[in-house]
């Protein structure tokens, strides 16, 4: 399995149906190498069914643990992803289809120093 360059972080509680938009948000991309790892905190209305949708059409990983903010579920998606760079997404973005073609190419021609 290929190392992904990004690593998608979402913590999401209680919001399915905007889990749903931002997952078929990211199958639109035109630059695939990065995974998505969705972190449930604690919600009654889970979102695992919307990520049952996506096993087969995006590298994704699905993770239910007990509730404790989203700086706490954050900080669970960064210790397991396997990513170069991290990308934190809310689970209500809808992100544009060249997104991470534009961040690649930003990457490629800048100096980054973080």
């Amino acid at each position: 399995m290929q190392t992904p360059k990004y690593s998608v972080i979402v913590p999401v509680y209680n919001r399915p149906h905007e889990v749903q938009e931002l997952l078929q948000s990211l199958t639109q991309q035109s630059y695939k190498n990065f995974e998505v790892l969705l972190v449930e905190d604690g919600s009654t209305q889970t979102s695992r069914e919307v990520y049952e949708q996506y096993a087969t059409s995006l590298s994704i990983t699905y993770f239910f643990k007990p509730n404790s903010g989203p700086g706490p579920s954050r900080n669970f998606g960064f210790e397991r992803a396997r990513g170069e760079y991290f990308v934190v997404f809310d689970s209500d973005c809808v992100i544009p289809e060249t997104y991470f073609e534009a961040v690649e190419k930003f990457m490629q021609t800048e100096s980054i120093d973080a």
